[in-house]
């Protein structure tokens, strides 16, 4: 899972990212051309106790890659963005969810570019490049198809009139500022045009920056924001970057007392991450014996097979039948064998809808 990093100049996204990655990328850049990329290991209580359960000879998180790109270039009077290069649109099309970070701190020594600090304005202003961008494509691609779609063999022609259909549905959502992902389009027009990789078609999760003086009442600014900002497939999150990078530096006895006097019960990593798998509609499941615990990222909805394709496709192709515990029944009665006596293991079939936080062994034919 690859998540892109976006914001306005000054808005703290670098921050964010040290904040996410426990790195220390150069801040304060203004805007500056560097791209920062960091792997982050999936924090994971249930994959944590089933480590201390069975002490193999290694754990292996879920891990997730934060890209945190240069924000747009500010126009000439130092102002507004101005065009995302094209060269940042395709390395954002290629991420799988939008981290959008938003200031709304203030800091007199870091001035807003536009005067004042105002999230919902911001969070605007780069949305609607989003939305350009996507336009540009979209129109340019529906007068290639008007030209040069009526070529080819019929199969050819049936497919370039119905992507035609779809862009021709989705192209006045966007001139009226709308993203993709609240047009609605169908399982089967969402094939059609998911090469594109269109940005507005990508879930996003807004990250308000916000100042310490407003971590106390953070719920309620992440409240007041979400009742404006009602897109599908979005959310919205807060913290104060600044703090958060504060505490990554802290051991975690420390941290966790820091967090306690600012009445934090989570690190800022496990709240976005959450939220990204939601967005994304991933859930995980667990594999766990005497060699090795792992978590395993598959959407929502994957059955047993799409699991044991997440393993090996060996697994997929001779699969016979997967046995599978809840994790908390397995913490509660320590092994697969108490679970199956206490019938918590059970035998499922290609059919069964994996369920977040299963334990799942897979048996299969090795000569299929």
């Amino acid at each position: 899972m690859q998540i892109a990093i976006v914001g306005l100049a000054r808005s703290g996204k670098t921050t964010v990212f040290n904040t996410l990655t426990h790195g220390e990328a150069e801040t304060g850049g203004f805007g500056g051309m560097t791209v920062n990329v960091g792997v982050v290991k999936v924090p994971d209580e249930r994959l944590t106790r089933l480590t201390e359960l069975f002490k193999p000879k290694r754990e292996v998180a879920a891990d997730v890659t934060y890209v945190d790109l240069p924000a747009p270039p500010l126009s000439l009077d130092g102002r507004e963005a101005a065009e995302i290069p094209a060269d940042q649109l395709a390395r954002l099309r290629t991420a799988d969810e939008l981290l959008h970070v938003v200031r709304a701190f203030e800091n007199p020594l870091v001035p807003h570019p536009d005067g004042s600090v105002d999230p919902w304005r911001d969070v605007e202003n780069l949305e609607l490049e989003f939305v350009l961008a996507d336009l540009g494509v979209i129109e340019k691609r529906i007068e290639r198809l008007k030209i040069q779609g009526h070529h080819g063999t019929p199969a050819e022609r049936e497919a370039n009139d119905r992507e035609l259909a779809v862009l021709e549905q989705v192209a006045p959502a966007l001139r009226a500022g709308k993203p993709i992902r609240d047009v609605g389009l169908s399982d089967d027009d969402q094939k059609r045009i998911r090469g594109f990789r269109f940005l507005t078609e990508k879930p996003v999760l807004v990250l308000l920056n916000i100042g310490e003086d407003d971590v106390a009442r953070r719920d309620q600014l992440i409240a007041d924001f979400a009742a404006r900002y009602q897109h599908h497939q979005s959310g919205v999150e807060a913290l104060s970057a600044r703090i958060e990078m504060e505490i990554g530096q802290l051991d975690e006895e420390e941290a966790a007392v820091f967090r306690t006097d600012l009445g934090l019960t989570e690190s800022s990593l496990e709240k976005v991450i959450r939220d990204s798998y939601r967005l994304l509609g991933l859930i995980s499941f667990f594999t766990a014996g005497p060699d090795e615990t792992r978590a395993w990222t598959i959407p929502a909805g994957s059955t047993s097979v799409d699991a044991a394709a997440a393993i090996h496709t060996d697994l997929a192709r001779g699969f016979i039948r997967a046995e599978v515990v809840d994790w908390r029944d397995l913490i509660e009665l320590g092994t697969m064998a108490e679970a199956r006596k206490h019938a918590k293991l059970r035998s499922e079939g290609k059919d069964y809808q994996v369920v977040d936080g299963d334990v799942i062994e897979i048996l299969f034919n090795v000569s299929r």
